[in-house]
């Protein structure tokens, strides 16, 4: 059994790695594993205000018994910790990763990987087989349920969106890969301003020109409709920071999730969605076939294009001569049209999935069986 786990990560911060760092350390703490956490300073411009952090974390400080160090980091962030194996977590959105994050993974005994399709890309960029290991992420399902009381969330016009009847939710960092403006061109030709809906839109600007950035893409999305934002149905932006322990309640404001992402390492959103009790719309690509299937989802059908923008050029260096998946934009907007005529449906089955498969107490037992794997592999190696 480990004896005690070393954690490198971003854990300060609002971003989906700071969240799955933040939990995997509760989820071993709780497994009576002892923890020391470490922050991954450089990882982004953004931190959470001390009065949104949970101080608890800040306390993980002080050394433990550990024979690993968990590196939740890019892999060319990796820092071989001496006298420590050193296991690498981490993911990726498309089909394949960087040549150097490729190169890097000698720097690691081990690479974890959320889903069989960032296996597959780490595979097909060289990196040996050998080196990869499985581990789901999680979800807190005894704070993302139904019956959480929802924020009481205004319009501009001052009317409660918890009067529409049917309200959809998207929760995503700023950035070419999300396609909000997909979902916008989608949301504007689906609606009009006489449908009982609402979208609500809760974007993280956390670099700097992100928000001018995105203005403009609405007003490109309302260029490329055809539709002018107040033709539709309303859009509700937020662009507050919230802490961990109000998300819950943003989630239970809304009535359907959905995402017209071009690529997902994991979608931690998504699988808070589907433990609140929402309906789910989903493409059907990358990191979604982990865990949605049209069982207790509905999947959107997607085509795969490099990785580039409306220019031509690669959206970053990352995703230089790797490909990602365009959701249909035709189905996209049929199946906003059938959620909105059909209003809220409740069904149990995509929570009941995450209760029994996709809770943070299986993600952490799943790393620690990762984790024995990896120090009786090192307890096996001859003597030099």
């Amino acid at each position: 059994m480990v004896s005690g786990v070393r954690i490198r990560g971003p854990f300060t911060g609002p971003s989906g790695y700071d969240h799955h760092v933040r939990e995997f350390a509760r989820g071993l703490w709780d497994l009576s594993v002892p923890v020391e956490l470490r922050n991954l300073d450089d990882w982004g411009p953004v931190q959470l205000p001390r009065n949104l952090r949970d101080p608890w974390f800040e306390k993980l400080d002080k050394p433990v018994d550990a024979r690993s160090t968990v590196h939740f980091s890019f892999p060319s962030q990796v820092t071989p910790d001496a006298g420590r194996l050193d296991i690498n977590f981490t993911m990726f959105e498309a089909t394949r990763i960087p040549a150097h994050w490729a190169a890097a993974h000698t720097a690691s005994d081990l690479i974890v990987l959320p889903t069989e399709h960032s296996r597959r890309a780490w595979l097909e960029s060289g990196v040996p087989e050998s080196k990869l290991r499985l581990c789901p992420l999680g979800v807190r399902t005894d704070l993302h349920r139904p019956g959480v009381k929802p924020l009481p969330l205004t319009g501009r016009d001052g009317r409660p969106l918890a009067s529409y009847a049917v309200r959809f939710l998207n929760v995503s960092e700023l950035g070419a890969r999300k396609n909000l403006d997909g979902l916008l061109v989608a949301w504007l030709r689906a609606t009009s301003r006489h449908d009982d809906t609402v979208l609500i839109l809760k974007v993280g600007c956390y670099n700097p020109g992100s928000l001018a950035t995105f203005e403009a893409e609405v007003q490109a999305a309302e260029l490329q409709a055809g539709k002018r934002l107040d033709e539709a149905a309303p859009v509700h932006f937020i662009y507050d920071l919230f802490p961990d322990a109000d998300m819950p309640r943003l989630f239970a404001a809304a009535t359907h999730y959905i995402s017209l992402s071009f690529g997902e390492g994991w979608d931690l959103s998504m699988i808070e969605a589907a433990a609140s009790g929402l309906s789910l719309i989903a493409p059907r690509h990358s990191a979604y076939l982990a865990y949605l299937d049209e069982d207790i989802a509905t999947m959107i059908s997607c085509r795969e294009v490099p990785a580039l923008d409306a220019d031509g050029f690669w959206v970053s260096d990352l995703f230089e001569g790797a490909n990602w998946w365009v959701p249909d934009g035709d189905e996209a907007v049929a199946r906003i049209e059938e959620a909105v005529q059909r209003g809220p449906v409740s069904d149990a089955r995509a929570r009941q999935r995450m209760v029994e498969r996709f809770t943070w107490k299986h993600a952490a037992q799943r790393l620690i069986e990762v984790l024995d794997e990896a120090e009786a592999m090192a307890d096996r190696r001859p003597a030099r």
